[in-house]
């Protein structure tokens, strides 16, 4: 019942945006009762699923003996590329992609058949017999991105992104510098493995519960293997355990081959690979080699530079055209350069089919400048600091070579900052006083900048809807297109919809995103998630705010304009009503309580053939200085200590947005650093496929003094609550500590040497770089 308000009682505004509320899921994620898909309870004859392997990395296969498999224990069934009812492909954007190898072997570990049986150890060991059943006649195979460079074999045409003048540019400067340099992949290792479960339905139609970050691509890749219509197929994800990228479109061939037993065999099919086989199965984050020339003058501004980037793509398209495209309009990263020339070259290999991985190329484009710039300063004896300071982004410089303009450009102020919070220019003088009397042990300072665009770089994709109902107790149910991978996406969803309705964020529940419920969605990538999603689900609450606004001022006997939704009540006219019995009410009176919500980014264009346009809605900035410690006798490192500043807007959770900064930052510190991928150069197996060859970063190798703040500046475009994006832009923070590791090598060297430090920057890596510049100091 409306009430009037004690103007002494009067409740407080409870904002539900811009503060720190635990993850939605933490209690489950910390007490083990949160489901994943292997929690599921299995239904009543469910059987299940194993991939039997190819065993060589390029030939024709000839033959299986599949009655030797139906003979194994316990199996039911045996599939191959001749059971896939339609379509044998499962590549997200060209059909190159066998979902079962189909006449072709393409690398050491692609599927060729599919066990089914009573229990996953039984098909398991049948698919293991793959080496004694497949017959094969090899061909030569091609391992490395440089091989299939030089004999011009890509799985996209060559990409070139040009402005200015750069050849002429680059022979009038003054300094030139010439270099070749490689970064490794990276290996997502999502805590979940892949799995599909499918469920066959009544009429012709199939429920698939699946890891994926792209359920709307997973329902569309299922229907077109099966030959079915999109509406047959529904795809549920209630939450991840970790994607990263790994999980947007190489989920796809686990949900199609789950999908396909269990249409065939009308039963339910799981389908969960171990950790070797997901290695030996998927891809990862593309290794790029680069060669380049940079022309600079003698305060090391850039005047020009041309550069190859060449990626190894692995057997198959996949995403790797928007990821070479995001890698080009990365290149720039903080920097203005004139005149630029760059040319993106997608190699084909005989190894697992590359894929998105956090960041989606622009941790690698970036990266290219970075080592570019760190090589200047130290041709020139400068601090690279005042180096990158002076190639900034600046009014009058603000336009990126793919022609968007750099706008709330917070580069400098966000920079200062860090400079002075982090005692920058102390430390670096005490590191050199250190260095000069420390033989064996040497410490290295790097700081190094990130301006990262955000949208995806297909502007179809920048669009999401969400569902809201609120039912007559006065709770909420939200449903949006985003998947929850623990990056906290539906925390920050409910906490949109709680404040535009007005209510704690405890009476708003997220569900399980549902292809049913929300159509045509795009993956939960690109940094996006918040952003669309958030955006989606507000527009859905407001559309209930106004249904509900005409009755709650006719009960308050006020103007709509004074309405205030807060705190669980509705407030005008110095009287409030709570706000589930305004529900109520308007439930009696048939006013809809439910409503959609959609969204699409805003003034987005992109010519794909041209590399032109605006790509990005806005750009998120941030900053880190790190401060490691390298033993020369052995090659070990330690990050003694890192500071980071990063730019998250107007944050809407804080302590998930530092979290975010924190995790990305210890994740490109491990690529950069310690997860070396290798394979047989003759087999080309992959030999780390598992965490006893394979070194993700543990909690020791985390900076022993870490400092996050959030940069205080609210987003300039109109964003949700001008929050910015914080999935992938700190994934580029610790290029600090790769460079803060080059910058300990070299002082084992001869003045203004430049140290050829590979990366990840292994032991082994740093050990022959620290022999290469010490070499340089004997007579």
């Amino acid at each position: 019942m409306e009430r009037a308000i004690d103007p002494a009682a009067a409740v407080a505004a409870q904002p539900q945006v811009g503060v720190s509320r635990a993850h939605e899921s933490a209690h489950l994620h910390v007490s083990g009762e949160a489901v994943y898909i292997d929690d599921i309870a299995e239904a009543q004859g469910t059987l299940h699923a194993a991939l039997g392997l190819s065993p060589i990395a390029h030939g024709t296969l000839q033959s299986i003996d599949l009655e030797l498999l139906r003979r194994q224990p316990g199996v039911v069934a045996v599939l191959t590329a001749a059971d896939v009812p339609a379509e044998n492909n499962c590549g997200p954007l060209l059909h190159d992609d066998p979902i079962l190898a189909d006449g072709e072997l393409r690398y050491v570990g692609q599927p060729v058949f599919a066990v089914i049986a009573t229990d996953r150890e039984l098909a398991r060991r049948a698919a293991a017999m793959a080496k004694q059943v497949i017959v094969t006649a090899p061909l030569p195979a091609v391992l490395t991105a440089r091989e299939a460079h030089a004999i011009g074999q890509y799985v996209i045409p060559p990409m070139h992104l040009t402005r200015g003048e750069p050849a002429s540019a680059l022979a009038a400067a003054p300094h030139r510098l010439d270099g070749e340099w490689a970064v490794g992949g990276q290996e997502q290792f999502y805590l979940e493995g892949q799995i599909s479960y499918a469920l066959p339905q009544e009429n012709q139609a199939l429920l698939l519960h699946c890891s994926t970050q792209h359920p709307s691509e997973m329902q569309q890749l299922v229907a077109h293997a099966m030959g079915w219509q999109a509406h047959q197929v529904t795809v549920q994800c209630r939450r991840m355990g970790g994607g990263f990228g790994g999980k947007e479109s190489q989920s796809a061939l686990f949900a199609c081959v789950a999908a396909i037993a269990a249409t065939q065999l009308r039963r339910p099919v799981k389908l969960r690979v171990d950790r070797d086989d997901d290695f030996l199965v998927t891809g990862r984050r593309h290794g790029f080699d680069y060669r380049w020339s940079v022309g600079f003058d003698d305060e090391g501004r850039i005047l020009a530079a041309e550069i190859d980037l060449i990626s190894n793509c692995g057997h198959s398209a996949d995403l790797s055209a928007p990821v070479m495209a995001r890698a080009l309009c990365h290149f720039d990263n903080a920097y203005w350069l004139p005149h630029v020339d760059m040319h993106g070259y997608c190699a084909k290999t005989n190894t697992q089919s590359n894929t998105a991985f956090r960041g989606f190329g622009g941790p690698q484009g970036a990266l290219a400048i970075e080592m570019i710039v760190d090589g200047i300063a130290r041709r020139l004896g400068l601090d690279a600091l005042t180096v990158r300071q002076r190639n900034f982004y600046r009014e009058g410089q603000d336009v990126t070579p793919y022609g968007q303009r750099v706008e709330d450009n917070q580069l400098g102020p966000l920079t200062d900052e860090l400079i002075e919070t982090s005692g920058y220019h102390a430390r670096r003088a005490a590191i050199t006083a250190f260095n000069a009397s420390s033989p064996v042990l040497k410490k290295g300072l790097a700081l190094t900048p990130v301006k990262f665009g955000i949208s995806f770089n297909v502007v179809h994709l920048n669009q999401a809807g969400a569902l809201v109902h609120v039912y007559v107790d006065g709770s909420v149910l939200v449903n949006h297109g985003g998947t929850e991978m623990g990056q906290g996406l539906n925390t920050k969803v409910a906490q949109v919809v709680a404040h535009e309705l007005g209510v704690l964020a405890g009476a708003v529940r997220a569900s399980a995103t549902d292809t049913s419920k929300v159509a045509n969605t795009s993956a939960t990538a690109a940094s996006t998630g918040s952003d669309l999603n958030g955006k989606a689900a507000q527009d859905a609450a407001r559309k209930i705010k106004r249904r509900l606004m005409p009755l709650a001022a006719r009960l308050l006997n006020c103007g709509e304009d004074e309405l205030v939704f807060d705190g669980g009540e509705v407030r005008g006219g110095g009287r409030a009503v709570g706000f589930k019995e305004l529900v109520g009410k308007a439930y009696l009176e048939r006013i809809q309580l439910w409503s959609d919500g959609f969204y699409a980014t805003p003034g987005l264009h992109w010519d794909r053939a041209k590399l032109q346009g605006k790509p990005f809605y806005y750009y998120a900035f941030g900053a880190a200085v790190a401060e490691v410690l390298v033993d020369t006798l052995t090659g070990e490192t330690r990050v003694l200590r890192a500071d980071v500043l990063h730019d998250v807007g107007r944050s809407l959770n804080p302590a998930l947005d530092i979290g975010q900064v924190e995790g990305a930052f210890v994740q490109g510190q491990g690529w950069l650093t310690s997860e070396e991928l290798v394979w047989h150069p003759q087999s080309g197996l992959l030999l780390t496929h598992a965490p006893s060859t394979y070194k993700i970063p543990t909690a020791n190798d985390m900076p022993r003094d870490f400092r996050v703040a959030l940069f205080d500046a609210p987003n300039a475009a109109d964003s949700i609550h001008r929050s910015k994006a914080v999935g992938e832009p700190p994934l580029l923070l610790p290029f600090s500590v790769l460079l803060a590791i080059k910058d300990a090598v070299a002082a084992c060297g001869p003045e203004r040497c430049d140290p050829p430090l590979r990366a990840p920057a292994t032991p082994e890596a740093v050990l022959d770089a620290v022999e290469a510049v010490t070499r340089k100091m004997l007579p």
